[in-house]
């Protein structure tokens, strides 16, 4: 029997309603968690007001609902067809000839647009909030540490100046190579500033090579306005840089959208970085939208059994478990992608492979007795 368009629109609306909910309730609590975090990370700074930390939560929304979103999609599916359950509603629809694959494809259609929607919609303006809140972050709570940048192949530096209070040095390099963890640039541009971010000179240096606690600068040379190149021939700049560190800080992949992380991954192994993990969350989003499909069949599992044979709370509380456990599985296999230790397509499309076969597993044996 083909499902009317009428059961189809009640099934799924009563679906997109409660998911949309619990991922509202979800952001909620994270974002109060959040608030209270970044309120105890700045205690003691009596310039920075309850409205700056929650500026920096609000910019965090749209990351933290990507992440979240297959949960909220399981939660939301649970309540939703535990309530027509309940009410008999998908009992008559299944006594009338219609099977569980037939009234769950809007929701299943439904969980999949949210995560398109996520991929490849929210994932760019989740890219640009995010990074204004690690700078507004960095800026406020972090005492305003380095910035790094690395496009075309050439890497930007900026860093506080020790020769003068309140300075900064930018630093850039035309070519980035590493090799044997040692970091190299050629065609070297150091601009020096002042507290006010006043001009106060400019280096130009064949190469620099990262040492413990300094840039070395190789056949530097001084550049003023009206006066005559200088040679300096060798010079040293403090820093407290390392190439980890220097590595973690440039562009983490969160702060990356779904479009921008292609290229920025090519930038990454044309300079010598690893990609590993840009290279993972590229492939997360594009295996968000089958999790969020997944996540429904997970969902009508755990919750369309019927209420007489009993046990309804405890299969709604397995679903739950569950739900938690492919988060966690999401997170140790990402852990692991990101290390190498396994292939990153791997990693990023386990945990969508696995709630699909229990999802088919359990609506299978649902359907057959």
């Amino acid at each position: 029997m083909r499902i009317t368009r009428v059961l189809s629109a009640y099934v799924g609306r009563i679906f997109f309603t409660s998911a949309l909910a619990v991922l509202g309730g979800l952001l909620a609590i994270v974002a109060l968690f959040d608030v209270i975090e970044l309120m105890r990370r700045a205690s003691g700074r009596a310039e920075v007001g309850f409205g700056d930390l929650a500026g920096i939560t609000l910019l965090k929304m749209p990351f933290l609902a990507i992440e979240i979103l297959p949960f909220a999609i399981l939660l939301g599916g649970l309540l939703a067809f535990w309530r027509l359950t309940r009410s008999s509603e998908l009992i008559v629809a299944r006594a009338a000839g219609v099977s569980a694959w037939q009234f769950l494809a809007v929701p299943v259609l439904l969980g999949v647009g949210l995560g398109l929607f996520a991929t490849m919609a929210l994932s760019p303006v989740s890219a640009i909030m995010l990074a204004r809140a690690e700078r507004l972050d960095t800026a406020l709570l972090r005492g305003g540490a380095g910035a790094f940048g690395l496009a075309g192949g050439g890497l930007w530096v900026r860093q506080p100046d020790a020769e003068v209070q309140g300075g900064w040095v930018i630093l850039r390099g035309g070519r980035v190579e590493l090799a044997g963890g040692e970091l190299r640039l050629s065609s070297v541009s150091v601009f020096r500033l002042s507290g006010d971010d006043r001009f106060q000179g400019r280096i130009e240096a064949e190469r620099a090579t990262l040492e413990p606690g300094r840039w070395m600068l190789r056949n530097a040379s001084s550049v003023a306005v009206e006066r005559p190149r200088e040679p300096i021939a060798d010079l040293a700049i403090p820093t407290d840089l390392t190439v980890a560190r220097l590595q973690e800080s440039l562009a983490p992949p969160d702060t990356l959208s779904f479009w921008a992380l292609p290229r920025f991954i090519a930038v990454l192994e044309q300079a010598g970085f690893s990609s590993l993990k840009h290279r993972l969350r590229f492939q997360a989003l594009l295996a968000l939208p089958l999790l969020a499909g997944v996540m429904v069949l997970v969902a009508a599992g755990f919750s369309m059994r019927p209420s007489r044979r009993g046990g309804v709370g405890l299969t709604i509380a397995a679903g739950v478990a569950a739900g938690v456990a492919l988060f966690i599985l999401t997170k140790v296999v990402g852990e692991f992608g990101g290390s190498g230790a396994i292939p990153v397509t791997l990693a990023a499309w386990t945990p969508a492979g696995v709630g699909l076969a229990l999802a088919v597993a359990m609506l299978l044996h649902l359907e057959d007795g």
